[in-house]
């Protein structure tokens, strides 16, 4: 258990869309440069939770939230929140790649040009230090000016991780990123994440479990909106407490 104070913390969190109950009393906290995996079968709320930390349900109509989260001990659903402050904060990675029609060099610098940041600034370093956290830098140096929708399923999703990156984040939000990807590519992904952990918290959603197992750090079990266990991944998938997360992750339901 990392010695840091969590970056992230829910308490007493719950979500409704109308009248249904998305998340009920959802109490967590995620460790820093940690990678932590939500489980649990479709419908549960993995992707409503993953989404409440840099507000995007906010952008569906009809949702409720009440309860708190932090992000490096401030709340987040506080008044005083500047939204565009925290989602640069915390970026979002999402199921299927999306670059935006745009050059390669044109969607990493999309994001610095909309929150007006490092105006009057050569772009070039962080350019070309995003593609290098992303292991791209190699392959796309020389094809800067190219479409990104001409980058294989695998690329584009590395380059939309760029992309995120040259936001300067904390936090990495990452929503069933492999979901679209065959397992090379899931694999590379993976081992990517191990990098970027380093400097960076993740937080993905997955369905895989084999994932889980392999690439984070702490897993997260919900069931119909529900926090059912947390713990180190080690533990979930050796020695799960709670019969509900055994009976998922041997295969007996979901």
């Amino acid at each position: 258990m990392s010695t840091d104070s969590p970056i992230i913390e829910a308490h007493h969190l719950n979500l409704f869309y109308g009248k249904f109950q998305a998340l009920i009393d959802i109490d967590l906290a995620v460790e820093q440069r940690h990678i932590t995996a939500l489980i649990g079968p479709s419908g549960c709320g993995k992707s409503t939770l993953v989404r409440v930390f840099n507000r995007m349900n906010d952008l569906i109509e009809g949702v409720r939230v009440n309860g708190e989260v932090l992000v490096q001990g401030n709340n987040i659903f506080s008044p005083e929140t500047d939204l565009i402050a925290l989602r640069r904060k915390v970026g979002m990675v999402f199921q299927r790649p999306n670059p935006f029609p745009l050059s390669v060099r044109d969607n990493l610098t999309f994001g610095l040009e909309i929150h007006r940041e490092y105006l009057n600034k050569n772009h070039s370093d962080i350019i070309e230090q995003s593609l290098k956290d992303v292991l791209l830098w190699n392959d796309l140096k020389d094809r800067l000016g190219q479409s990104a929708l001409r980058l294989s399923l695998e690329q584009q999703q590395r380059l939309c991780i760029a992309r995120v990156l040259a936001m300067k984040p904390q936090i990495i939000l990452m929503d069933e990123p492999c979901s679209a990807l065959d397992p090379i590519a899931t694999l590379r992904i993976e081992e990517l994440m191990q990098e970027l952990k380093k400097n960076y918290t993740i937080v993905i959603v997955t369905h895989n479990m084999q994932q889980a197992a392999r690439a984070s750090d702490y897993t997260a079990f919900l069931y119909i909106g529900k926090l059912i266990e947390f713990g180190e991944t080690k533990r979930i998938f050796s020695a799960p407490k709670e019969k509900q997360t055994e009976d998922y992750i041997t295969g007996r339901f979901g």
